[in-house]
């Protein structure tokens, strides 16, 4: 409230606000408290009022193409005035005029001049044509840097400011954990800690310039069955909140965020958008969130028509209203509230509730104050220079190398004569579904930078190939030759996303809606980089797309392999800079690649009995178990990413052993830059909890910082985790604290731990115990005897090749394939039974001749 103040002593002295009757009223006094100011509005509105405020106006309803019809807006409004309006299919240049229009509107031809919330999406950039294409999500969350993602949504700001807009519809803090799943490019990962750190910078970047954001979508949503769009989630209390909620409870903790939308699909069998459980018990009074609840499009209606837990319009509104949404966006159920209010048949006080909570919003984010956004103190022009360096900066450092054999990359265009540029996504833009163009115009594809950077000094040799969506190989004949005439070939494949509400011809294999039910490459990719390979030419894949693919043959015999995740309008120009090393790749995997549809899921954070028991990975000349003809493995993890330098982890430590609740851990780093060129490692931290009265994953994320490292430098970092980063979670949902082991795992990736830092929690778990004693007879008397017997595990399979030694004479024999053995041993000795991946185990003879055991999996 206070930020305000001074904001309104300015309009005063400007004499913007006019004296007249209406300035005695409570609502229009900017000094007083916002609940009296909410009270008073509340108390003077009509029923019609209240409805429209928590009402949306959609660009449908007034807009001739570019132009506000004014004759359409009097019709629907009525004189009354919505509480949200849109124009997505404008420019950006119309908007600041467009929606001046209806805002004054709202504010003079109204009754009470409420003003509206002018409405955009925002989840790389205004979606609005002329703005700037920022790096979908899953490339910000790979740079692994916050303050890029705070750097980002600030200078959004600044363009939505200069448009006139106040709420957007952004950040998309969804944990994703199907890879099937169209919208795995608007998650920042897999991980829920990586996810919370970048939501809450997007969220201050936001607020602290003026600008309302939109957490979404509230409600566990990044893993639908099947991968399929709106699909139900199913998961237990505690990966609820431990791994979907974990976003939306970090930003409701560390900001003052106004507005979240609900999510389209269901849980526990109830719609997210219309669960009191959701919506009331933990947003509102576990989390403590004052703001509306918004929507996603059409959701209230599909109450009706897809979830079918409500028989009309009435029983929909009523569904969501009473279990605590307060907006309807882009459909029309609350249009029937007024007459069943009247006739009894509903309860006012949940449209007062809902309004109440609008009008909040409203007062303490200044929209009454500053309706026109004519105070703004922070904007830019559209897609200034200052933002597109900004986005060419996030995708060079969002850019992931996953393979470099021979360090064939960088490549020196010095020693190059002529070069291969070939595939489907070679000269297209790919920037991702939530963007207002696929022209190529509008961006630079990777052919295109290829050529700004090499000019005449090189040959290129162009060929696509194929397309993403086809399985014409027509092409790649065209492309082989390509290849062969090229002393390199650089080919880019992958997939590609619609522009929002603009029609596109070109197929999406990506995005909302676009659902995959195999994430191996789509139609003819992967035969044309074999034929490529096969011409016998260094070969290069780059990866443009929105999600990971299931590539083991390109991992296994492609020398060099980038992801580019879809990296914005100066993609090309960054991709270039990177192959031919003008940018050293710096970006890390937020989510692990699998090694096909089938060894899905592939998160790194699984629990200790979810990736196989047996531990026997097969192929078809050895089958093993688990899976007989392959291993749970994934092809690259969580975290993963190489440099064009190298880096050597020195030393990490805590600064002490024992914490307590309020504690927090403070990890210290050193890391050298051994290598030739300056690059940036992102050091990483993962808490594994030791034994818990409750399965926890086999590691959790709890800290990273990435470092920028000169040719030789040395450097000493420190990493802050929390203690409350250890928790647990109960049935209901509440965090606790249980004293114990904790390990923390220091490296570059999860699968590439170089250091395991013991710490302890209440107790040290140390002090205090001891070992007790064992009595040991003597073994140098007894006669030899015969043994035989059989291995298990403890499913009672066989177990072939266990390792059976006499602890006396060290002689030995393995179990054959049934898991028996014969072994000569003292009647009074030891036998000790090993084999890998079980605990080992010691046995008295005590003169049996039948020793059968079964064995447990161990470390």
């Amino acid at each position: 409230m206070k930020k305000y103040i001074g904001l309104v002593l300015v309009a005063m002295s400007g004499c913007i606000l006019t004296v007249n009757a209406q300035q005695s009223f409570s609502y229009k006094n900017p000094l007083l408290p916002t609940e009296l100011r909410v009270n008073d509005l509340l108390g003077r509105m009509t029923l019609e009022e209240k409805i429209a405020q928590i009402r949306h106006l959609h660009s449908w309803d007034v807009f001739d193409g570019q132009i506000l019809n004014q004759e359409k807006l009097d019709k629907m409004c009525g004189g009354i005035g919505y509480g949200f309006f849109e124009g997505f299919p404008l420019t950006a240049a119309s908007c600041r005029k467009t929606f001046r229009e209806i805002q004054t509107y709202m504010v003079e031809k109204t009754r009470l001049g409420i003003p509206g919330f002018p409405v955009a999406e925002s989840l790389h950039g205004v979606v609005h044509e002329g703005t700037t294409i920022y790096p979908q999500n899953i490339a910000m969350g790979s740079t692994f840097n916050p303050e890029l993602a705070y750097e980002k949504t600030k200078h959004i700001a600044g363009e939505l400011n200069t448009m006139g807009v106040k709420q957007v519809l952004a950040p998309c803090i969804d944990v994703v954990r199907d890879l099937r799943w169209g919208r795995v490019e608007e998650s920042f990962g897999e991980d829920p800690f990586l996810c919370s750190k970048m939501a809450v910078a997007e969220v201050k970047g936001y607020m602290e310039h003026g600008i309302s954001p939109m957490l979404k979508h509230y409600g566990p949503h990044g893993n639908p069955l099947g991968g399929l769009n709106l699909a139900s989630v199913e998961c237990g209390v505690r990966d609820l909140f431990d791994i979907y909620l974990k976003p939306f409870e970090a930003v409701l903790a560390e900001t003052e965020i106004m507005a979240v939308m609900s999510s389209y699909n269901s849980w526990n069998r109830i719609p997210n958008s219309a669960s009191r459980f959701m919506l009331t018990d933990i947003l509102r009074n576990k989390f403590g969130f004052r703001g509306y609840v918004y929507s996603d499009w059409g959701v209230v209606s599909m109450l009706k028509t897809f979830h079918k837990t409500a028989a009309d319009d009435f029983e929909a509104a009523r569904q969501v209203l009473t279990a605590g949404m307060d907006v309807e966006a882009s459909s029309s159920c609350y249009a029937v509230l007024a007459d069943k209010i009247r006739n009894g048949e509903f309860d006012i006080r949940y449209i007062d509730q809902a309004v109440r909570r609008v009008l909040r919003a409203k007062f303490e984010l200044g929209l009454f104050e500053d309706p026109y956004q004519e105070q703004a103190v922070y904007r830019l022009p559209l897609r200034s220079e200052e933002s597109v360096k900004l986005s060419r900066r996030i995708a060079d450092e969002s850019t992931v190398l996953l393979k470099n054999d021979g360090q064939l990359l960088p490549l020196n265009a010095r020693n190059l004569k002529s070069v291969a540029v070939i595939g489907p996504n070679a000269d297209n833009v790919q920037f991702g579904d939530y963007t207002w163009s696929k022209k190529k115009e509008d961006g630079v594809t990777p052919l295109q930078g290829i050529k700004n950077l090499l000019g005449d000094r090189v040959k290129i040799n162009y060929a696509k190939g194929c397309s993403l969506a086809s399985l014409d190989t027509s092409g790649i004949a065209e492309a082989v030759d390509a290849a062969r005439h090229s002393d390199v070939a650089l080919i880019f494949v992958g997939s590609s996303s619609t522009a929002f509400v603009r029609h596109t011809q070109e197929p999406s294999t990506s995005g909302e809606g676009i659902d995959l039910s195999d994430i191996s490459l789509t139609g003819a990719q992967e035969q044309l980089i074999r034929e490529v390979f096969a011409v016998g030419k260094p070969v290069v894949v780059v990866l443009v797309a929105g999600k990971p693919f299931a590539i083991p043959w390109v991992k296994e015999n492609i020398p060099a392999i980038l992801a580019q995740w879809y990296a914005g309008e100066q993609e090309g120009n960054s991709i270039a800079d990177i192959l031919f090393g003008n940018v050293n790749p710096s970006g890390k995997l937020t989510f692990s690649f699998p090694q096909s549809t089938g060894h899905l899921p592939v998160y790194y954070n699984y629990l200790p009995t979810d990736k196989g028991y047996y531990k026997e990975p097969g192929t078809y000349e050895k089958p093993g178990r688990d899976y007989v003809f392959s291993n749970s493995s994934p092809l690259w993890a969580f975290g993963y990413g190489l440099s064009y330098t190298q880096f050597e982890y020195l030393k990490a430590v805590t600064d002490k052993e024992l914490y307590q609740a309020n504690d927090t851990v403070c990890v210290t780093v050193q890391l050298k830059n051994t290598g030739k060129r300056t690059g940036k490692e992102v050091i990483q931290v993962y808490m594994r909890d030791v034994i818990s009265s409750v399965m926890t994953p086999a590691k959790q994320l709890k800290g990273f910082r990435k470092v920028d490292l000169l040719p030789g430098q040395t450097r000493e970092t420190t990493i802050m985790i929390p203690v409350h980063e250890f928790y647990l979670t109960d049935d209901l949902g509440n965090r606790y604290l249980e004293s114990g082991k904790f390990e923390l795992q220091v490296g570059t990736s999860s699968d590439r731990i170089y250091f395991n830092l013991p710490v302890y929690i209440g107790s040290s778990g140390k002090g205090g115990q001891t070992v007790s004693g064992t009595s040991f007879k003597s073994r140098t008397d007894g006669k030899v005897i015969q043994v035989k017997g059989t291995v298990r595990d403890i499913q009672a399979t066989p177990l072939a090749g266990v390792k059976v030694q006499s602890e006396e004479s060290g002689e030995s024999a393995l179990t054959d394939y049934r898991g028996t053995y014969t072994i000569e041993v003292k009647d009074n000795g030891r036998l000790i039974f090993s084999k890998k991946g079980f605990a080992d185990k010691t046995i008295e003879v005590e003169g049996q001749t039948d020793v059968s055991i079964q064995m447990a999996k161990g470390e």
